[in-house]
């Protein structure tokens, strides 16, 4: 079992995919490039973890388990 993402990484995650649809992709170090120069995130790890649930949102969204 994994660990629980906090809510508002998700939340922003879900908010970003939403408005760049077209920006993202299944490669996590371009998501964490895109995510750097489109928001203005301070630490680290937040982006990082953002980058991560967006490349895992897009990976749902192609197998088609996303609702």
């Amino acid at each position: 079992m994994g660990t629980v993402k906090e809510k508002n990484i998700k939340r922003i995650a879900y908010k970003l995919v939403k408005e760049y649809s077209d920006l993202w992709t299944t490669d996590f170090e371009h998501n964490k490039r895109i995510l750097n120069e489109i928001a203005e995130i301070k630490s680290k790890v937040y982006r990082n973890r953002i980058a991560g649930h967006i490349t895992r949102l897009k990976v749902r969204e192609i197998r088609g388990t996303l609702v």
